[in-house]
């Protein structure tokens, strides 16, 4: 994730590369899960690319599970509330999209998803080194960019309330 800015997205030609990304910020008690990106240097959400033939919530859900271990339940609206086996699978509504400048020609488009942990995940479990939970103060405390700390605010404050579960099985504030 990088700082957000607002621009036109430039036209698509041979030269510039686009990947689809997702960025999950979870919250439990209060608290922001984070991880320092080795590679990147920088404090982060989990996330990483949506792979061929995967949905976004299906890459939101592994790449959360893969990179800190826990199993999460997606926050968010979804287009329509339709429960039938003939209706259209409704995907959870990202909390926002995003268009990223990664390398000079390479941009990644991020939805940017809320979640929860899964109702049987423990969230006093150990996390991979360089993880951790963070509330709103302890936030001042990390160099966090920007984006993600507005983004980490954001879904402090989008899911400070309890939480419920719509007919879909996703929960929402």
């Amino acid at each position: 994730m990088t700082k957000t800015t607002t621009r036109t997205a430039p036209a698509a030609s041979t030269e510039l590369s686009r990947d689809f990304t997702v960025a999950v910020f979870v919250v439990t008690a209060g608290r922001v899960l984070l991880h320092w990106h080795r590679k990147l240097g920088m404090w982060l959400p989990p996330g990483g690319h949506i792979e061929p033939n995967e949905l976004p919530d299906e890459a939101a859900r592994r790449e959360t599970l893969e990179e800190m271990g826990v199993a999460i339940r997606l926050v968010g609206d979804r287009g329509l509330d339709l429960d039938h086996p003939d209706a259209p699978c409704q995907l959870v509504r990202p909390a926002g999209i995003q268009l990223e400048d990664i390398t000079p020609g390479h941009q990644h488009i991020d939805l940017v998803y809320f979640a929860v942990p899964a109702e049987d995940a423990d969230t006093s479990a150990a996390l991979p080194d360089g993880a951790g939970w963070f509330d709103h103060a302890s936030l001042a405390d990390l160099p966090l960019t920007d984006e993600v700390r507005a983004w980490s605010h954001k879904a402090l404050h989008t899911l400070a309330g309890p939480t419920t579960t719509n007919s879909h099985g996703s929960a929402v504030p």
